[in-house]
């Protein structure tokens, strides 16, 4: 399976935010950004950035959109094709289909820290979805399914850490959570989903 394995931090600097891509410590003082602001890896500081074209604006948002779901290109054009073909908005399915991937519904029902840890969970076998085992972190959640955690990884010091750290108003109203076991109550609404993304300058950005 293809994936990302050099520096997470770079990311965050080249989309000159934060993506919070390993998790808690991107709240401490730790981070890059924190310590030497936005700059793109590899550069100097420039006193005035160059002024992107629209091609380069449409380039950045989607490169956005999928570091912060941490998928690679083709996958991420599969997603594209399917909200295409669904008949619906094409921005509103996009971002349905991202959030609710199971490793995204682990790391937002606060049983980790990061999607990268999530993403560990679930291929070592650890996460369960009513009641079976799910290997595969692209998995899509639907409404009504209960999402909890093996009996051996409840007992890790990082869930038991995460758990007990963030508090159940940090789990977004669409899911639920009580201790070490989740609930997709009902699919995110657009207004709901995270990361403030222009998704129609994604859209735009592939039908050139």
């Amino acid at each position: 399976m293809a994936r990302y394995t050099d520096a997470k931090c770079k990311l965050c600097r080249r989309e000159g935010q934060k993506l919070y891509l390993k998790g808690k410590r991107c709240s401490t003082t730790k981070c890059p950004i924190e310590r030497k602001g936005a700059v793109p890896p590899g550069e100097r500081p420039k006193r005035r950035p160059s002024r992107l074209s629209d091609y380069g604006v449409r380039l950045r948002e989607k490169q956005r959109l999928k570091r912060y779901y941490g998928v690679l290109e083709a996958q991420f054009r599969r997603y594209l094709r399917k909200a295409e073909k669904s008949g619906d908005d094409v921005g509103t399915v996009l971002l349905r289909l991202l959030e609710t991937r199971l490793d995204n519904v682990v790391h937002k029902l606060g049983f980790c820290w990061s999607k990268n840890q999530s993403r560990q969970l679930i291929r070592h076998g650890h996460v369960l979805v009513d009641g079976r085992k799910v290997d595969i972190p692209s998995y899509n959640i639907k409404q009504g399914q209960v999402v909890s955690l093996s009996a051996k990884a409840q007992g890790l010091s990082a869930v038991q850490e995460a758990r007990d750290q963030i508090p159940n108003e940090a789990v977004p109203k669409w899911l639920e959570r009580k201790g070490l076991v989740g609930k997709v109550k009902r699919l995110p609404e657009e207004e709901e989903l995270e990361g403030n993304f222009d998704v129609s300058l994604i859209v735009e950005y592939y039908s050139r």
